[in-house]
């Protein structure tokens, strides 16, 4: 770690000085752009040569890759991806359709199955079921 040397100011502010002559500079309110060896100098007249190399360079970006799921194949995934919504929303109500009369058809047979199943009582077990 280096040694810096820090300010605070009255508003709690702080600055780190790298050295007693940055920081006499900042003490006599010298602007650091006046100043031929700082990097806000340099940066001005555009002379910093290093950080417009930097900014030019670009990060590779990931490009979206697709494969198959382990119950769809890429074909199939494709196919759904390429669906229209009314498709979708057809198959849907299609679906939804066929879960309400099974669930209609269960409760019927609920009901008229009392009535079936008075006369059946449970079958006690024998010696060798109950061990």
């Amino acid at each position: 770690k280096r040694r810096r040397i820090r300010f605070i100011r009255s508003d709690s502010q702080v600055f780190l000085f790298v050295n007693s002559k940055c920081k006499r500079y900042f003490h006599n309110k010298l602007k650091p752009s006046k100043l031929t060896w700082t990097a806000m100098y340099r940066k001005q007249p555009k002379k910093d040569i290093a950080q417009e190399a930097a900014k030019k360079r670009r990060r590779a970006t990931k490009k979206p890759y697709s494969r198959s799921i382990v119950g769809a194949t890429l074909e199939v995934i494709q196919k759904k991806r390429s669906e229209k919504p009314e498709i979708r929303d057809a198959a849907r109500e299609a679906a939804l359709r066929e879960i309400k009369e099974r669930v209609k058809k269960a409760k019927e047979i609920r009901t008229k199955a009392p009535d079936a199943n008075e006369d059946l009582l449970p079958v006690p077990k024998t010696e060798t079921e109950k061990r």
